[in-house]
């Protein structure tokens, strides 16, 4: 991966670096000496080079804007993109922003023959993908040579701040398709928006010893390092500005977003970005690379591609053809814990150092701002529904967090009290978070030992890791973070996307999706989410009295806030769910903007104290 060697004379808005590459604040990362520290290191050098030139052309003036032709000229080749009258969004599809061999870190693409101009019209090849261990799922079928990104820039875009989009699906699937055009325009067409795609399952995030010695664990991650670096050299030549970066994702996109404020021990400062929003990150387990469960894995995936179950492997693997591997990445997968799948970040000592919760605690963060949320529901998509009593509560906790004592799996009992059992003929119902039952005992999927699991799962890999994160960005005169929760019923995992980037669901008003959206633009373009008092209470209600998140209170630690954003009112419906019962939502007419500040400690039951508990545990999960 060498960029400022082809690239001198093609960098973002045609500037050129004079001087040599200058000496990396990150050259003790070089102990390890191997493919990932070697990648990282001219990385970070690359990227301080680059940095710099930048922040000195800004001071005389920098001019980040479009080419009236959307000609886009990257060095290694030409883009057109395609212009959307109706809109007012310019978009390039399908940019390849690297290549990559198997299990080898990202490089720039190779040069085009002079003059040749590709038509950024269509979306790329997606990665190849499976699906969680939900019942034996057959792979997702994908190109290895994934590694495309697309640009979505208001029409004569100059300067604008960008936000960096890098999708879920739990390390093991998902792609960039997701139109921006909503977001954009929602906020008078503030800013750029960059969608990425990145390694995913055992081509991504495959680890041994082995893999560490000739290629790289955490491929999916360097990938998605590349693209920021990527999004640095060339976003000036989209209308944007390559100063003015916000990292964000949903799920493993969140816990993506975690990674790079927490990649080479938080020292990367604002190299490739300043500011991240991260919805519902994903935690689940971080080991380290040549552990026992990762090891496992990478000799079960060679056996299931027709490979050695021992010994070395590599080179087998690396002679497979490509169906074959795809196939083995789900028989692996297809063999993880009920939710789960096979692959996933670990601690590489190169780019990912320590546990996060760790890193966390100690607030070693790279980024300046940070807006978190989680759903009111995170749990049911990933729990087993089948958990009528507190022994079988306990059966699925051995299995969910399998490096546990006897005596730790009590203590998640202890900290998440609720003697119910699962009454399947309900009630069921939306807590409010302040009084009443609480989300350890009701939702409105669930109650009693099922609503137990689902609790715990969620605070364990979505929640309580979001209010770490918000934690490490406390203490500091420069550095914030502002907490969501999304609570527009039923709030599962994921169904906050339509509301920021859309298509709307039923049960969202347009007061709540322009209200979310706003929230979103604002901290996008100035790092602060509030939003004026009329969204908040509802655009259409004309009700302009001051509202709490017109002020958003950052987050603290001694006495800590989140906005609950939420609505009232409408016609109730029954909705069908994936878990096999129907949900009660609402829809207008009738809906109205319930947002409202609250205290996050005694938030659902003392959810505080139960984030306190999951991070003493974390170490032992590992997380």
């Amino acid at each position: 991966m060498v960029i400022l060697r082809h690239l001198t004379a093609h960098l973002a808005a045609g500037l050129a670096v004079t001087g040599a590459v200058l000496a990396s604040p990150f050259s003790h990362v070089a102990r390890d000496a191997d493919i990932a520290t070697g990648f990282v290191s001219e990385l970070t050098q690359n990227v301080t080079t680059i940095h710099q030139e930048q922040q000195e052309t800004e001071k005389r003036g920098l001019v980040c804007s479009q080419s009236s032709s959307l000609t886009v000229d990257l060095g290694y080749v030409k883009y057109q993109g395609q212009q959307n009258a109706g809109t007012g969004v310019n978009v390039w599809k399908g940019i390849r922003y690297a290549t990559a061999a198997r299990w080898q870190p990202p490089r720039l693409p190779p040069l085009q023959p002079n003059g040749t101009v590709i038509q950024a019209t269509e979306q790329s090849v997606q990665c190849p993908g499976v699906y969680p261990s939900v019942g034996g799922l057959p792979p997702i079928p994908g190109d290895e040579d994934c590694l495309f990104l697309n640009v979505y820039a208001p029409s004569k875009a100059q300067n604008l701040p960008v936000l960096v989009w890098i999708h879920g699906g739990g390390y093991g699937l998902g792609n960039s398709v997701q139109d921006m055009t909503e977001i954009i325009n929602a906020n008078n067409k503030g800013f750029i928006v960059v969608s990425i795609q990145y390694r995913l399952g055992a081509f991504g995030f495959l680890a041994s010893q082995e893999v560490k010695n000739k290629g790289v664990v955490n491929a999916g991650i360097l990938d998605q390092a590349f693209a920021l670096a990527w999004v640095k050299l060339f976003i000036c030549k989209f209308g944007g500005n390559p100063l003015a970066v916000t990292i964000s994702g949903e799920s493993a996109g969140a816990g993506s977003v975690m990674y790079h404020n927490l990649a080479v021990n938080g020292a990367l400062g604002p190299l490739l970005f300043d500011k991240s929003i991260a919805n519902s990150p994903y935690l689940p387990f971080q080991y380290n690379y040549n552990d026992a469960i990762p090891t496992s894995r990478y000799y079960a995936f060679s056996q299931a591609a027709g490979c050695p179950s021992s010994g070395n492997v590599f080179a087998c693997l690396q002679s497979k053809d490509s169906a074959t591997l795809q196939q083995a990445n789900a028989v692996v997968t297809n063999q993880a814990p009920y939710g789960y799948w096979a692959f996933w970040p670990v601690t590489d000592h190169a780019y990912i150092m320590s546990l996060a919760s760790q890193q966390l605690a100690a607030k070693q963060v790279s980024g300046q701002k940070l807006l978190v949320g989680f759903n009111a529901n995170e749990g049911p998509l990933f729990v087993q529904n089948n958990i009528d009593t507190e022994s079988q509560l306990v059966d699925w906790l051995k299995i969910e967090f399998p490096n546990l004592s006897a005596t730790q799996i009590n203590s998640i009992l202890a900290a998440n009290p609720n003697s119910s059992p699962t009454n399947r003929a309900g009630p069921f119902f939306e807590t409010n978070g302040l009084s009443g039952p609480n989300a350890l005992n009701m939702s409105g999927g669930a109650n009693g030992q099922q609503q137990r699991g689902y609790n715990i799962y969620a605070e364990a890999t979505f929640v309580c890791p979001a209010y770490w994160f918000a934690s490490a960005f406390t203490g500091s005169s420069t550095k914030k973070a502002y907490v969501y929760q999304y609570s527009v019923p039923f709030a599962t995992h994921g169904t906050d996307m339509a509301g920021y980037f859309g298509p709307q669901t039923e049960n969202q008003s347009n007061d709540f999706v322009l209200a979310f959206r706003r929230i979103w633009g604002n901290f996008v373009m100035t790092g602060n989410p509030s939003i004026a008092s009329q969204l908040a209470n509802g655009q259409s209600t004309g009700n302009a009295s001051v509202h709490p998140i017109a002020t958003w209170p950052a987050w603290g630690e001694s006495a800590p806030k989140l906005v609950n954003l939420n609505e009232t009112g409408g016609v109730q419906y029954q909705e069908p769910t994936q878990f096999g019962y129907n949900v009660t939502q609402s829809k207008g007419p009738g809906l109205k903007n319930a947002i409202a500040v609250v205290d996050a400690n005694t938030w659902e039951g003392g959810r505080g104290q139960r984030c306190a508990f999951w991070k003493q545990l974390a170490p032992s999960i590992p997380a």
